[in-house]
């Protein structure tokens, strides 16, 4: 979708959807489940840094994203995403995610990023960075990470957590719960895509809750005709 200046309103777009019924118990071994995962992850976050350094000196020169570059870092965020929702970024679907960097439309979790025509040659240089720091303060909160040794769980693990829990006793994932995940996780993609030099719009701060992408523009003026 794009604005009537030819932009994409939401370059960035992530949905999902909550499976139901979900296993009571498959929550607690799941970090067993997705180790295989994480071992081509860890080769693949390997190759995405490299490649976004590539990608750098390609729009620094250039102003474009070389395509195949480009697929690659979507497949591996892709992949990303699909696993965190899978696991204890969400635990909203027991459904095992495929091993692949391709789009997925099946699967209950999904990630798309507009491919950019042109980049701007001097945001390249500031936008990871300096741009990205409010950003980087915000989803820190989310996140969470290393603290003296330890890990301190972000708002994301510990509402997956509750949900959990919830879970367990009920057989049913909370709606709010879900809806708020989605809207962190999706906050958190954004600037992941942003940062990885993939658009130059920048990442609102906004947190949209909910599995699916909400109306953009273009959607709300349609509606808005719609007798």
């Amino acid at each position: 979708m794009t604005t009537l200046a030819g932009v994409p309103d939401r370059p960035v777009r992530v949905e999902a959807v909550l499976d139901a019924p979900l296993s009571r118990w498959l929550w607690l071994v799941k970090w067993i489940l997705v180790i295989p995962h994480y071992v081509v992850l860890f080769f693949l976050w390997v190759g995405f840094v490299f490649v976004s350094v590539v990608a750098f000196f390609a729009i620094l020169f250039t102003g474009r994203y070389p395509l195949p570059l480009f697929d690659f870092n979507l497949g591996v965020l892709r992949w990303s995403w699909r696993v965190a929702y899978y696991s204890y970024g969400a635990l909203a679907t027991d459904r095992y995610p495929p091993f692949s960097l391709k789009e997925e439309p099946d699967y209950p979790a999904r990630l798309d990023v507009a491919y950019p025509e042109h980049l701007s040659r001097g945001l390249v240089l500031v936008k990871w960075w300096l741009l990205a720091i409010p950003h980087y303060v915000v989803i820190g909160f989310f996140l969470g990470g290393l603290r003296r040794g330890w890990w301190d769980g972000g708002l994301i693990a510990v509402l997956t957590l509750v949900a959990a829990v919830i879970l367990t006793f009920t057989e049913k994932y909370p709606k709010q719960i879900f809806d708020l995940v989605l809207g962190l996780n999706r906050w958190v993609l954004r600037v992941a895509a942003y940062v990885a030099l993939m658009t130059d719009q920048y990442p609102p701060f906004r947190l949209d809750m909910g599995g699916a992408e909400p109306a953009g523009p273009e959607q709300r003026d349609a509606s808005a005709l719609t007798p």
